[in-house]
């Protein structure tokens, strides 16, 4: 019966149900697409270019392992994937290939060439040898013989406008050369470029002796593959090396797809986590308004003898009813939403074009019923209050609203004010982005919970310090101060999501702010040099600025990572020699001038001490033990560890110095370009213009982060001031009857904007502030505020207002029009 009845209110209260249609089906689009985005990091996978035509690829561990003792005689094993490609011992090609079961194997050496115009990252040099592994065939001229000849795959040619017989300029890591174009394959590679040089020359350039990246198996036999497994095993020391079929070959022949693996699955899941939070928040809101509304109608139903458990099953199939809709719909939205997610993601190389996404209906199912799910629970929850009144107290409590909330409704609250406090507290002890940012949103989050729980009082608290200035307005403002003491619960429904999109807003800006503010200010008083050169700087360039006349010190700075047990922290390498002639790390213990091979210098923070000795894993996997000989206070600039330049430089795929800092006596930009004149692409910056070149990837993601989340608060707030505004058409209408005009109801209705978000920007900046203050206690270790650009927060809090104030007039005219003529 109260089924039926269910779908008579929907056919019959269609503007009523729409809001919280509207805020289901965006929280469903919203949690699909966020999921495609997890689902890509689970199940995605990598196809191999280069590896394409070799069966078998044998190459390096691209993991580090550790066994952890869980107590109890229990052990359990976890691994960390590398930054870089793992190298294997070359004659472990003959002995492969030595096997019955192998026909025949090719080994891959690489190493970075940069070409004119080309692409910085995934532009690699290979030897002619390995051509086999592509299947690559030259579509014209010849395979490389002498040191200064190149083949080039198909794409790339294309791209560089090259082809056979054009000469070109490039740069490795031991500096520029001039090469002429033998040969162009018939294939081309979509995810890099391949430069094939003459073996001998690649190996040379390569500077791994007697290393291979990778070896290529071409069996004779189906069972090569566990032929070369057992053969690897039985080596003497344990195996050296890991063998791959299938989609492993493209996971290890792209290494950064494991960690853009890693960046999907956490991105997708907060992301996916911070919008469902925020999705319940705002459909018990909006479900709460809604019911609000129809105070009247269950109050008759109650009178009439219907149960409160007949009226919340009655209001809990109307939420099945709307949420099903809505979370299909919504829920088949958000696929394309995670297609774009992805594109967009890719377009900031976060993860690498060639993972492509996962368009899988698992996402959507979850999505929808999540969102049905919580459409119905928020239903439940709101109907609550309104169906446990006794039948003959009904109609008088539609009539007169409580203006108490209930005693469930006060516990939460306190219990999320309770945990809001613990994680903003729990703030100023986290020291990494990584840890931070997500207690950051979940404190944020919290705080908004608690408002949301314990929102009437709070309304009506504002409403109160309101008053005394809103009858400054005769008419509109003596009106308005009094419906929102009386409506406190109205009011709250308002207040909000307009306090989540202020809070979440500004969280969501000023983190990244507070960081690159402190990071900038660390790096203006670290980086003492005259002049900056770079980027992409091969050996050569450093030993040409160091040979203009003036220059004293020229120091090599490479950033790289390291795992400390699995731990990853960030590596800046450096020579050296004179380090405090171009950087002052604010050194607190030891002494940096002993700073050299097997030696480090720490960030304050992480647990390190002078005299430490600690086992570190390069970014190909290569154990470096190296003993702390100074601590730094600036390590939000200059990375976790500070090591000696050779050692790290020797095993990262890409050993091009990030950049080259230049300290002399009278010399000039202008003498030092002169030197370089021979080196394209490479520029010489003073250290102030050097400060600004950062980079903004991380701010992108944030503001990616920042659309999707704004993109449905704001929509959330549109639909509940419109649901406000729509259920008081009678009230408007009372009004012209006793003789106010259109104009001084749409002024009343103006000063009740005027207050929410009046009370909604002062509770959001209070939130926001609150726990930002936290987070740039921890982050910066109470060495720097929070930065707050004043043109950021007046967009945030102007477009708020902005929001808020057409979401007001568009339904007000409506209801004006329709309904402000009429009782």
């Amino acid at each position: 019966m109260m089924f039926g009845l269910a779908l008579a209110t929907l056919r019959h209260r269609r503007a009523g149900f729409a809001g919280a249609f509207v805020a289901l089906f965006c929280a469903a689009a919203l949690v699909s697409g966020c999921g495609t985005l997890l689902t890509t990091g689970i199940l995605g996978t990598v196809e191999p270019e280069r590896y394409a035509a070799a069966p078998v690829v044998v190459t390096g561990d691209q993991n580090v392992h550790h066994v952890e003792d869980r107590g109890e005689g229990r052990t359990r094993e976890k691994a960390k994937p590398i930054t870089d490609r793992a190298w294997v011992p070359a004659a472990l090609a003959g002995r492969i290939e030595a096997l019955p079961s192998v026909r025949a194997v090719a080994t891959e050496v690489m190493f970075p060439v940069l070409l004119p115009g080309g692409p910085t990252r995934n532009s690699w040099g290979h030897g002619w040898e390995s051509a086999p592994l592509s299947g690559l065939t030259l579509a014209s001229g010849g395979a490389p013989s002498a040191a200064d000849e190149v083949v080039l795959d198909a794409a790339t040619a294309a791209r560089s406008h090259l082809s056979v017989g054009s000469t070109v300029q490039v740069r490795t890591a031991t500096g520029s050369s001039t090469v002429r174009v033998v040969g162009v394959a018939t294939q081309g590679f979509a995810a890099q470029s391949g430069v094939y040089f003459a073996p001998e020359q690649a190996r040379r350039l390569a500077g791994h002796d007697g290393l291979v990246s990778a070896i290529g198996v071409f069996p004779s036999s189906p069972s090569a593959a566990d032929d070369v497994r057992e053969l690897l095993r039985g080596m003497a020391g344990g195996p050296v090396a890991v063998v791959r079929t299938g989609d492993e070959r493209g996971r290890v022949e792209f290494p950064d797809a494991a960690n853009a693996q890693v960046r999907l699955v956490s991105m997708g899941a907060v992301l996916g986590g911070t919008s469902l939070i925020v999705a319940l928040l705002v459909v018990v809101g909006t479900f709460a308004l809604s019911i609000q509304q129809r105070q009247r109608e269950i109050a008759v139903l109650r009178a009439v003898a219907a149960t409160g458990r007949q009226v919340r099953k009655m209001i809990g199939s109307e939420a099945l009813v709307v949420g099903l809709a809505a979370g299909i719909l919504g829920a088949a939205a958000g696929v394309p939403l995670g297609d774009r997610l992805h594109d967009r993601f890719v377009s900031l190389d976060v993860i690498p074009a060639n993972f492509p996404v996962v368009l899988s209906p698992f996402p959507a199912i979850a999505a929808a019923g999540a969102t049905l799910l919580a459409g119905w629970g928020a239903a439940r929850i709101s109907a609550r209050r309104a169906t446990a009144v006794k039948p003959v107290e009904a109609l008088g409590e539609a009539e007169f609203r409580p203006p108490r909330i209930g005693p469930v409704r006060i516990v939460l609250g306190t219990v999320a004010t309770a945990g809001a406090v613990v994680l903003t507290v729990l703030l100023t002890a986290l020291h990494s982005d990584q840890s931070s940012t997500p207690v950051c949103f979940n404190a944020v989050l919290l705080w908004c919970t608690a408002l949301a729980l314990l929102g009437p009082p709070v309304a009506r608290a504002g409403a109160a310090v309101l008053g005394l200035p809103l009858r400054a307005s005769r008419v509109g403002g003596y009106l308005a101060a009094h419906n929102l003491r009386a409506a406190a619960h109205r009011l709250a429904s308002v207040v909000t999501p307009l306090t989540l999109l202020i809070a979440m807003a500004c969280t969501i800006l000023f983190t990244g702010t507070t960081v690159d503010r402190a990071t900038s200010a660390q790096r203006d008083r670290g980086n003492v040099a005259d002049l900056v050169v770079g980027p992409r700087v091969p050996s050569s360039v450093a030993a040409a600025a160091a040979a203009v006349p003036g220059v004293r010190t020229v120091t090599r700075v490479l950033h790289s990572q390291v795992r400390d047990g699995l731990e990853k922290r960030s590596v800046q390498a450096v020579t050296p020699e004179r380090l405090s002639d171009t950087l002052d790390l604010g050194v607190t213990a030891g002494d940096l001038g002993r700073l050299a091979e097997g030696t480090a210098a720490a960030a304050d923070g992480l647990g390190y001490r002078i005299g430490q000795r600690v086992g570190l894993t390069l970014a190909d996997g290569t154990p470096y033990e190296v003993t702390v000989v100074a601590l730094y206070a600036r390590g939000m600039a200059f990375g976790d560890l500070t090591l000696a330049h050779g050692p790290v430089a020797a095993h990262v795929d890409v050993p091009l110095d990030d950049s080259l800092l230049v300290r002399g006596d009278g010399v000039t930009r202008d003498a030092l370009a002169a030197a370089l004149r021979t080196e394209p692409g490479i520029g010489v910056l003073d250290r102030v213009a050097a400060q600004s070149a950062g980079n903004g990837t991380s701010a992108q993601i944030g503001y990616v982060t920042l659309g999707l989340i704004v993109a449905f608060v704001a929509i959330a707030v549109l639909n509940t001031l419109a649901m406000s505004i729509t259920e008081r058409r009678h009230e408007f209408a009372a009004l012209r009857l006793t003789g106010a005009t259109g104009g001084q109801v749409r002024r009343m209705l103006g000063w009740e904007t005027a207050a929410s978000v009046a009370i909604a920007t002062v509770l959001g900046l209070g939130i926001a502030f609150g726990v930002l203050t936290a987070y740039a206690r921890g982050i910066t270790r109470g060495t720097a505020p929070v930065a707050v650009p004043v043109t950021q927060l007046v967009i945030v809090v102007v477009g708020g207002a902005a929001l808020a104030a057409v979401g007001t007039w568009i339904p007000a005219r409506v209801a004006l029009g329709n309904g402000g003529r009429t009782a």
